[in-house]
């Protein structure tokens, strides 16, 4: 099964792309911000075809957020990893208190 940790080891790998050779390549030679706009504009997208219930939508759309996500991830130089970490960390107790515990 194809996982978002090969994702982000791919787009790693194709960070120093030329934007001729590479998508990816092309996103991150625009820099941080233009990729955050991206993955907002795929967010948007997501969200339209969740509220329409296509469900052929909504699985692209998704597709498309994952991999922009992790396009912003590389930008900003925080690893896939870390992200992951932050989670498995928040899973230790309720999602009410870890929400509770970021307004301190």
């Amino acid at each position: 099964m194809f996982t978002l940790d090969e994702l982000a080891k791919t787009i790693a790998q194709r960070a120093n792309a030329t934007a001729k050779d590479s998508y990816t390549g092309s996103l991150l030679e625009k820099g941080a911000t233009h990729c955050a706009r991206k993955f907002a504009e795929e967010a948007i997208e997501l969200t339209i075809a969740a509220v329409a219930q296509d469900e052929n939508a909504v699985r692209a759309e998704a597709a498309d957020v994952l991999y922009h996500l992790l396009v912003v991830l590389q930008a900003r130089g925080v690893t896939f990893t870390s992200v992951v970490g932050e989670l498995e960390g928040r899973t230790r107790r309720s999602g009410h208190e870890e929400k509770a515990s970021r307004k301190a």
